[in-house]
């Protein structure tokens, strides 16, 4: 979810999907970003997300459903 201050990240946990895990990430906090798309052999996306003070980025899964690509324009607009 792209608020106009921060990105939240949403992780639906559990068999029954009621476990959910809210991340919010402020986009002032936000140093770097990566996406990945799906290839022939790997059909998932990957985006990655740097976090000033953190070495290691967030990680978030998409299928190959997903229009990466938007999300990547929607991040970089909110940063830019």
């Amino acid at each position: 979810i792209f608020t106009n201050k921060r990105l939240i990240i949403l992780n639906v946990q559990g068999v029954t999907g009621k476990k959910r895990e809210y991340h919010t990430i402020p986009y002032s906090s936000i140093s770097q970003f990566s996406v990945e798309t799906a290839g022939t052999i790997d059909e998932d996306c990957e985006m990655k997300i740097w976090v000033k003070g953190s070495q290691l980025p967030i990680k978030k899964e998409f299928s190959r459903k997903i229009d990466v690509k938007g999300i990547q324009r929607s991040l970089a607009s909110h940063l830019l």
